[in-house]
């Protein structure tokens, strides 16, 4: 099968994505990717890139196109609105060119961020014959919402129209959580909406590897956090509980990644005088299967709010593989998965009182019984995660089915 993924992060970005391209190479299928210029977290284009460039390049075996960009800058609403629609413009209008000559049985869409990027994938795929494919892994326009980024009640009615004639041009939905089928199906009118899970990382399930080339925790009870430090991490809360437990000596929480809110963080750990916390900023993705190895459990946090109660954190997968117990101060999916694989604790969203305790209550476990629970995580996502098992699905979800229509034959 000939594949083409469109989305606006990529290799080296550390994106599940770039592992999904991996297992479908391996499952035999030839795959390119039309992309940006690397840029995320910091919001600055990669040593060796340009924002301004057209670039084709190899990597595992892939062909990824790149297109300008205008990079992430700061974060401000203002750049990032400037940085979502600078890709789509880009793809709409050098994609064409940087695949000329090329044919694909399918244009799937890896949607993390803003659902505008499938407009250039149905317009690849139009001139392409292509069947297109969205994988979504936000819902919009929820996720506005639960960030802060659109408020405006008309605004959002805009967006979630925008929605709507992006989901029926598509000739099939996939949806990365359960909670998101009901939701998208309201909006998708006649196309099929699947469920298809985000595959864990084929790094993360090693726990081998050389603690002194990346961090090495100190001895005692290591709370491990990994990965982006945003608004919708509910930061607050593992401050507010990290300060409830100050009393415990042996016992650290060890916040490892960057973001947007990586200043507020550090200037609030600093102001309450917390020596417990420790902050080591960001690692390369190679360094992260021994830090989570070093870890006594693994934290993953969201703030209360409907749509994240719908998703189910990339870092869930991540800390299954991983084989340690896992605190999970969120709420729905993602509390559903950690509580069902026997993995860990799962505590109310924005409870700190709660996230205190079952850190505690697994500080308390023998050994042995917090060895068991991490034997659990690694089962279950070797049953329901494994990157070479999910990326023999997504092949047959690529594929048309004696069912599928026109897309053409959809819009209304």
């Amino acid at each position: 099968m000939r594949l083409l993924i469109v989305g606006q992060h990529y290799w080296p970005e550390t994106f599940r994505i770039t592992e999904v391209v991996s297992s479908l190479r391996r499952a035999g299928c030839s795959v390119s990717v039309l992309t940006g210029q690397p840029n995320y977290p910091d919001g600055v284009t990669f040593p060796g890139y340009s924002a301004s460039s057209l670039r084709t390049e190899e990597h595992d075996g892939i062909t990824v196109h790149r297109v300008p960009l205008v990079p992430r800058g700061n974060g401000s609403a203002l750049r990032l609105v400037v940085n979502y629609l600078s890709f789509l413009a880009s793809a709409c209008l050098f994609g064409p060119w940087l695949l000329r000559g090329k044919r694909f049985d399918a244009v799937l869409v890896y949607a993390a961020g803003p659902i505008l990027q499938s407009i250039a994938a149905l317009w690849i795929g139009w001139i392409k014959g292509a069947r297109v494919v969205t994988w979504i892994q936000d819902l919009w326009p929820e996720s506005l919402e639960a960030t802060g980024f659109v408020r405006n009640p008309r605004l959002l009615a805009l967006v979630a129209w925008i929605v709507r004639q992006i989901y029926k041009r598509n000739d099939l939905l996939l949806v990365q959580s359960q909670a998101f089928r009901q939701p998208v199906e309201a909006l998708a009118g006649a196309v099929e909406v699947r469920y298809h899970p985000n595959p864990g990382e084929r790094a993360s399930a090693r726990t081998s590897g050389n603690a002194e080339d990346g961090l090495r925790l100190a001895a005692g009870f290591n709370v491990v956090f990994a990965g982006n430090l945003g608004t919708v991490q509910a930061l607050e809360t593992v401050v507010a509980a990290a300060e409830k437990t100050r009393q415990n000596s042996d016992l650290w929480w060890v916040i490892v990644g960057s973001g947007s809110r990586g200043d507020w963080l550090a200037s609030e750990v600093a102001r309450r005088g917390l020596k417990q916390v420790v902050l080591p900023g960001r690692f390369p993705a190679e360094a992260m299967p021994a830090i989570l190895a070093q870890s006594s459990a693994l934290l993953v946090s969201l703030i209360r709010n409907p749509a994240m109660s719908q998703t189910v954190p990339s870092k869930v997968q991540a800390y299954l593989a991983a084989g340690r117990p896992i605190v999970a101060a969120l709420d729905g999916e993602g509390a559903r998965v950690v509580s069902e694989s026997g993995a860990g604790i799962a505590c109310p969203a924005e409870d700190a009182a709660a996230l205190c305790e079952a850190v505690l209550r697994l500080k308390a476990l023998p050994e042995a019984e917090r060895a068991r629970m991490g034997d659990a995580g690694r089962r279950y996502y070797q049953q329901h995660f494994d990157p070479d098992m999910l990326a023999l699905s997504l092949i047959e979800h690529l594929r048309p089915s004696a069912a599928s229509s026109s897309p053409a034959a959809r819009v209304e």
